[in-house]
């Protein structure tokens, strides 16, 4: 086992766009896990948008600091434990941060099953796809020949938005950046229609593409984009906010959505904020669900793995610059 451990700490705060000199690579001794510890050595690391907003200040996390390792979470290897539960060799998904190992409290961390591939633990077994599950059926509730919209549609949660939305007998449209990710979301994930918000005008291509309007929609963006969507919405829709990742990197837009109280009294509106973890007491039973339909090739699982820790950065600018099609996440050992 190595006996220096990389991290990649948050150097300085960003006022503007995330860059890679925001970032510095350094290197420090293990550490020894206490009673009631356990040492981890990261296999994968998760990349989210939610990574950029944290830099802005508390969410439902505390901020983070210049200084401060930059944080993230891990599916994580046991290398050494001092807890009855977890032995090494177990796998855990751990809030570790961007580094090779970390020592943390056993309390809280779970063994999950080895399967195969690992990187599904992180996507569709993972936040991505309890996320996109709980959001869109919990707080979406679409029904059968409903219309179900989703924004960031080529991301790791927007992706599996539109095909649960589809299994459950939903016209999906997605909106996503370009013509190439349109055509790949409805030639290999089934999405009906994609408006590419690139293209122009959002708000007048959304209603072509929902000429009866909008049942649900999944907001992952946040901005002009909701706003587009907002004023497509059926009488008595239903959204569901998941992320804001428009205003995460970079200036704060100009102005918030607009109408947005007349429209959701007159069209009676129901907007649901949420968070994964509100809906934890059920994550056994939708896990078995996912698992289902990936088994049965309903649910495609897409996946963009990049290798080593010092390409975190890198691979987190290129996320909020929309390149991935799937989840994105960095192999670290």
């Amino acid at each position: 086992m190595a006996e220096i451990n990389r991290q990649i700490v948050l150097d300085q705060l960003p006022q503007g766009k995330l860059a890679p000199d925001h970032f510095r690579l350094v290197e420090g001794p293990l550490a020894a896990p206490g009673d009631g510890e356990v040492l981890l050595r990261a296999r994968y690391i998760s990349l989210d948008a939610a990574n950029r907003a944290w830099m802005q200040g508390a969410t439902y996390r505390s901020a983070l600091n210049a200084g401060q390792v930059m944080a993230g979470g891990a599916l994580a290897e046991v290398i050494e434990s001092k807890a009855d539960h977890l032995k090494p060799g177990d796998l855990v998904f751990a809030d570790m941060g961007w580094q090779d190992f970390a020592v943390l409290p056993a309390k809280g961390l779970s063994p999950q099953p080895r399967l195969e591939p690992l990187t599904h633990l992180l996507s569709v077994y993972g936040v991505a796809g309890l996320t996109a599950y709980f959001g869109l059926l919990k707080c979406g509730r679409p029904r059968q020949g409903e219309t179900v919209a989703v924004s960031a549609a080529a991301g790791s949660v927007g992706l599996l938005v539109g095909q649960i939305a589809r299994i459950k007998g939903c016209r999906v449209v997605g909106i996503a950046g370009g013509a190439a990710k349109g055509a790949l979301l409805m030639k290999d994930y089934g999405f009906d229609a994609v408006v590419d918000y690139k293209a122009g005008d959002t708000r007048r291509a959304l209603r072509a593409a929902c000429p009866d309007g909008i049942d649900v929609y999944f907001d992952n963006v946040g901005g002009d984009i909701f706003e587009a969507a907002l004023f497509n919405m059926r009488n008595h829709g239903r959204i569901a906010c998941c992320g804001a990742v428009s205003s995460y990197d970079g200036a704060a837009p100009a102005h918030g959505p607009r109408g947005v109280p007349g429209l959701i009294v007159t069209r009676r509106l129901t907007v649901t904020g949420f968070v994964v973890m509100d809906f934890y007491d059920e994550k056994d039973a939708a896990l078995a669900e996912l698992k289902g339909w990936v088994d049965s090739g309903q649910l495609k699982v897409a996946e963009d793995v990049i290798d080593g820790l010092e390409h975190l950065p890198s691979a987190l600018i290129g996320l909020l610059a929309g390149e991935n099609i799937g989840k994105r996440m960095v192999k670290v050992a």
